[in-house]
Protein backbone atom coordinates (compact mmCIF):
# COMPACT_ATOMS: atom_id res chain seq x y z
CA UNK A 1 0.00 0.00 0.00
CA UNK A 2 1.14 3.54 -0.73
CA UNK A 3 -0.19 6.93 0.36
CA UNK A 4 0.58 10.19 -1.38
CA UNK A 5 -1.10 12.04 1.48
CA UNK A 6 1.24 10.93 4.27
CA UNK A 7 4.07 9.33 2.28
CA UNK A 8 3.76 5.84 3.77
CA UNK A 9 4.97 3.15 1.39
CA UNK A 10 6.80 5.59 -0.91
CA UNK A 11 10.24 4.47 0.24
CA UNK A 12 9.34 0.84 -0.54
CA UNK A 13 8.30 1.82 -4.07
CA UNK A 14 11.54 3.78 -4.60
CA UNK A 15 13.61 0.82 -3.34
CA UNK A 16 11.73 -1.52 -5.66
CA UNK A 17 12.24 0.73 -8.67
CA UNK A 18 15.93 1.22 -7.87
CA UNK A 19 16.55 -2.53 -7.82
CA UNK A 20 14.26 -3.44 -10.74
CA UNK A 21 14.79 -0.82 -13.43
CA UNK A 22 17.92 -0.98 -15.59
CA UNK A 23 20.45 1.83 -15.43
CA UNK A 24 20.51 4.15 -18.38
CA UNK A 25 22.37 7.22 -19.59
CA UNK A 26 21.71 10.75 -18.32
CA UNK A 27 19.70 12.58 -20.97
CA UNK A 28 20.19 16.02 -19.46
CA UNK A 29 22.98 17.68 -17.48
CA UNK A 30 22.79 16.85 -13.78
CA UNK A 31 22.15 20.48 -12.81
CA UNK A 32 19.30 20.98 -15.32
CA UNK A 33 16.04 20.94 -13.36
CA UNK A 34 13.64 20.64 -16.30
CA UNK A 35 13.45 20.27 -20.05
CA UNK A 36 10.84 23.05 -20.24
CA UNK A 37 11.84 26.45 -21.60
CA UNK A 38 12.45 28.81 -18.68
CA UNK A 39 9.53 31.05 -19.66
CA UNK A 40 7.14 28.11 -19.46
CA UNK A 41 8.66 26.80 -16.24
CA UNK A 42 8.23 30.25 -14.68
CA UNK A 43 4.56 30.27 -15.70
CA UNK A 44 4.06 26.82 -14.17
CA UNK A 45 5.69 27.92 -10.92
CA UNK A 46 3.32 30.88 -10.69
CA UNK A 47 0.35 28.64 -11.54
CA UNK A 48 1.39 26.26 -8.75
CA UNK A 49 1.54 29.13 -6.25
CA UNK A 50 -1.90 30.27 -7.43
CA UNK A 51 -3.41 26.85 -6.67
CA UNK A 52 -1.55 26.45 -3.38
CA UNK A 53 -2.89 29.81 -2.23
CA UNK A 54 -6.48 29.48 -3.47
CA UNK A 55 -7.02 25.72 -3.09
CA UNK A 56 -10.58 25.07 -4.23
CA UNK A 57 -11.71 28.70 -4.35
CA UNK A 58 -10.51 29.09 -7.92
CA UNK A 59 -11.38 26.27 -10.29
CA UNK A 60 -8.58 24.80 -12.35
CA UNK A 61 -9.78 26.87 -15.28
CA UNK A 62 -6.94 29.35 -15.02
CA UNK A 63 -3.80 29.66 -17.08
CA UNK A 64 -0.56 31.62 -16.67
CA UNK A 65 1.43 33.01 -19.59
CA UNK A 66 4.83 34.66 -19.44
CA UNK A 67 4.42 37.65 -21.72
CA UNK A 68 7.76 39.39 -21.19
CA UNK A 69 11.21 38.23 -20.07
CA UNK A 70 13.95 40.83 -19.91
CA UNK A 71 17.49 40.23 -18.68
CA UNK A 72 18.61 43.51 -17.16
CA UNK A 73 22.08 45.08 -17.06
CA UNK A 74 22.21 44.85 -13.26
CA UNK A 75 22.08 41.02 -13.45
CA UNK A 76 18.41 40.74 -12.54
CA UNK A 77 15.51 39.59 -14.69
CA UNK A 78 12.16 41.31 -15.20
CA UNK A 79 9.27 38.91 -15.80
CA UNK A 80 5.72 39.92 -16.68
CA UNK A 81 3.05 37.25 -16.47
CA UNK A 82 -0.69 37.21 -17.02
CA UNK A 83 -3.04 34.96 -15.09
CA UNK A 84 -6.05 34.24 -17.29
CA UNK A 85 -9.36 33.30 -15.71
CA UNK A 86 -12.73 32.71 -17.36
CA UNK A 87 -15.00 35.07 -15.35
CA UNK A 88 -14.89 38.40 -13.52
CA UNK A 89 -15.81 36.64 -10.27
CA UNK A 90 -12.65 34.52 -10.62
CA UNK A 91 -10.57 37.63 -11.24
CA UNK A 92 -11.75 39.07 -7.92
CA UNK A 93 -10.79 35.84 -6.16
CA UNK A 94 -7.30 35.85 -7.72
CA UNK A 95 -6.70 39.48 -6.77
CA UNK A 96 -8.07 39.18 -3.25
CA UNK A 97 -9.12 41.99 -0.95
CA UNK A 98 -6.83 44.96 -1.54
CA UNK A 99 -4.60 42.85 -3.79
CA UNK A 100 -3.54 40.69 -0.84
CA UNK A 101 -3.88 37.35 -2.67
CA UNK A 102 -2.04 38.32 -5.85
CA UNK A 103 0.73 39.87 -3.75
CA UNK A 104 1.21 36.63 -1.77
CA UNK A 105 1.24 34.58 -4.98
CA UNK A 106 3.77 36.96 -6.54
CA UNK A 107 6.03 36.87 -3.48
CA UNK A 108 6.07 33.05 -3.31
CA UNK A 109 6.65 32.71 -7.05
CA UNK A 110 9.38 35.38 -7.10
CA UNK A 111 11.22 33.65 -4.25
CA UNK A 112 11.27 30.27 -5.99
CA UNK A 113 12.24 31.78 -9.35
CA UNK A 114 15.11 33.71 -7.73
CA UNK A 115 16.41 30.48 -6.20
CA UNK A 116 16.22 28.59 -9.49
CA UNK A 117 17.70 31.36 -11.61
CA UNK A 118 20.24 32.35 -8.95
CA UNK A 119 19.59 36.02 -9.67
CA UNK A 120 17.18 38.71 -8.49
CA UNK A 121 13.73 38.51 -10.09
CA UNK A 122 11.31 41.39 -10.61
CA UNK A 123 7.96 39.67 -11.13
CA UNK A 124 4.85 41.53 -12.27
CA UNK A 125 1.55 39.64 -12.29
CA UNK A 126 -1.64 40.74 -14.01
CA UNK A 127 -5.04 39.04 -13.92
CA UNK A 128 -7.20 39.16 -17.03
CA UNK A 129 -10.49 37.58 -18.02
CA UNK A 130 -10.42 35.46 -21.16
CA UNK A 131 -13.73 33.66 -21.52
CA UNK A 132 -13.55 30.03 -22.57
CA UNK A 133 -9.76 30.10 -22.91
CA UNK A 134 -9.82 26.33 -22.30
CA UNK A 135 -11.71 25.84 -25.57
CA UNK A 136 -9.13 27.70 -27.67
CA UNK A 137 -6.74 25.40 -29.61
CA UNK A 138 -4.10 28.19 -29.72
CA UNK A 139 -3.81 28.13 -25.90
CA UNK A 140 -3.07 24.40 -25.99
CA UNK A 141 -0.42 24.85 -28.70
CA UNK A 142 1.29 27.57 -26.60
CA UNK A 143 1.54 25.06 -23.75
CA UNK A 144 2.95 22.39 -26.10
CA UNK A 145 -0.22 20.30 -25.94
CA UNK A 146 -2.62 18.97 -28.52
CA UNK A 147 -6.19 20.27 -28.43
CA UNK A 148 -8.59 17.44 -27.49
CA UNK A 149 -11.02 16.65 -30.28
Amino acid sequence: MISAENGSGCEDVMDYLATTLPEGPWYYPEDQISDLPMRQLAAEITREKLFLRLHQELPYSSHVETEKWEDRKDGSVRIEQVIYVERDSQKKIALGKGGETIKAISTASRKELSEILEQPVHLFLFVKVRENWGDDPARFREMGLEFPK
